[in-house]
């Protein structure tokens, strides 16, 4: 049986302004310039430049005009919008001037790019060298050519590059033919560019090492020839560093393993990277969100300038608004769709220049308290001094909800006299010691860090006796938090990190 019941129910809904300011906290001052120049692209409302004196000084003091619209709806719009206006009047415009005291002044940096060819131009230079019998193995050397990555791989497979072939230039090849030019290309310099993975790449190096010996006669051909033999047929045993297999299997001296794997450390798993060019990659770099400096003793912090750009309300909307004052008796339906659509556009700059405006007052007001809170550290850049810290303890003091501390610490940074560092590092949970005190878990990172790095790599500590030696140090941990710590801190298992 259907029926109809009413029920009261508390939604609640983000308004727009809300959502325009929880993007704009997420975005670091890197990305910020470029989010404002979007924004005054799509509105032409909103200008840049230091605020000017109140335009609508001029209408201070007059009378309101009458409004002289007709009866019904029209009436009703023009009184609305008269109302808009003279509310807009009354606002002053010097209320959306960004700049306070908390901001940096600004540098403004012109850093000069050199102009260099690219990876694969350098590649492509090379091209003269092979000996290549027609113009179907060079049109085939190029696709190849192409085809290498960024760190100077070959990650597309011979069929791949022949269906590429039929389809850009026409040309039928054979899986033979593309191995053969492959095999021409792998000689270009960087050494192993053109490999399809690391073994292959590091075996290419090394037998040019090889070869460069036998040549000259270099008393270090057989530590080359070892070198050459693991990479080509152990490499698996090599990478897993079961050293005394390979040192049965050659039987060779432990000194002349030693030698050979040092030479194959040596090689660069990476070839493209020892090329630099400022056309194959652009150079990037961190630009703080925050300035913290040391006076005599007591911190005091800054926002980047360019956190507070010089936005206001466009001046020729401004004169549009004053002409619809003074001629507002006489409006026809045109005239009060374009107010309508001035109306629109100043309503959005509006809400985007307070919106910016908040996000500069939650971002101080957050960083300030991390300040306040972490100041052992700031004062003396000992990472022991940091506190245990989580987002709830800055939402609390703040006043700011858990998931807006959040955006304003995803992905910023604070320049501080100890180096420039990012917001989630001064974060961590926290740790009893078997004396009962709270500690941060980054102290005990640091702490196994140390230890790790100071080990005796011929026999490295494994994770049950790390854990025994953080225990003896006086904090309360399990081997699988060990393993996890270990693996943040981007070390390998015990049997990984041991050397010869």
């Amino acid at each position: 049986m259907l029926k109809q019941t009413i029920s009261q129910k508390m939604l609640q809904k983000l308004s727009p302004q809300q959502i325009q300011l929880m993007k704009l906290l997420q975005v670091p001052t890197a990305v910020l310039e470029q989010r404002i120049k979007e924004e005054l692209e799509a509105n032409p409302a909103l200008d840049e430049g230091e605020d000017m004196d109140d335009p609508f000084e001029a209408l201070n003091g007059e009378a309101e005009a009458d409004t002289a619209g007709e009866d019904g709806q029209d009436g009703e719009e023009t009184f609305e919008l008269d109302d808009y206006i003279n509310e807009y009047i009354e606002d002053d415009p010097g209320s959306y001037a960004l700049k306070g005291d908390n901001y940096a002044a600004e540098e403004e940096k012109t850093i000069p790019l050199a102009v260099e060819n690219s990876f694969h131009d350098y590649l492509e230079q090379q091209l003269g060298m092979l000996n290549l019998s027609d113009e179907t193995e060079q049109l085939i050397a190029l696709q190849i050519i192409g085809s290498i990555d960024e760190d100077g791989y070959l990650r597309r497979e011979p069929d791949a590059i022949i269906d590429d072939l039929i389809f850009s230039q026409n040309i039928f090849t054979t899986t033979d033919e593309v191995l053969r030019v492959l095999a021409e290309v792998q000689k270009f310099d960087p050494a192993g560019v053109g490999a399809r993975d690391l073994q292959e790449c590091l075996l290419i190096q090394m037998q040019q090492k090889l070869a460069a010996a036998v040549e000259s006669g270099s008393p270090d051909v057989e530590i080359f020839q070892y070198a050459v033999n693991i990479i080509a047929h152990h490499f698996d045993s090599f990478s897993k560093k079961h050293f005394d297999k390979l040192q049965k299997h050659f039987g060779m001296s432990e000194e002349d393993l030693k030698d050979a794997v040092h030479e194959i450390l040596k090689l660069n798993p990476k070839p493209a990277s020892g090329y630099t060019s400022s056309g194959n990659s652009a150079v990037q770099y961190v630009v703080p969100d925050f300035l913290i400096f040391n006076r005599d003793g007591e911190l005091e912090l800054t926002l980047n300038s360019k956190n507070a750009p010089d936005l206001r309300i466009s001046d020729q909307y401004v004169d549009m608004l004053k002409s619809f004052k003074s001629h507002s008796g006489n409006a026809g339906r045109k005239e009060k769709e374009a107010v309508m659509f001035i109306k629109q556009k100043i309503d959005s700059a509006k809400w985007f220049i307070d919106a910016i405006r908040q996000r500069q007052d939650t971002m101080y007001r957050t960083m300030y308290t991390i300040m306040q809170y972490q100041q052992d550290f700031f004062t003396t850049g000992d990472p022991k001094k940091l506190k245990p810290m989580i987002l709830k303890d800055i939402a609390d003091i703040t006043g700011l909800d858990i998931s807006t501390v959040s955006r304003v610490v995803s992905s910023k940074f604070v320049q501080t006299e100890f180096g420039t560092k990012r917001l989630k590092e001064f974060f961590s949970e926290s740790m009893q010691t078997q004396s009962g005190e709270e500690v941060s878990t980054l102290e005990v990172k640091k702490i196994l860090k140390d230890v790790i790095e100071a080990e005796d790599k011929r026999k490295p500590y494994s994770d049950e006796q790390l854990k025994d030696m953080l225990q003896e140090k006086g904090y309360n941990i399990a081997r699988r938090t060990v393993a996890k710590y270990r693996e943040q801190l981007n070390f390998s298992v015990a049997r990984l990190r041991k050397e010869l």
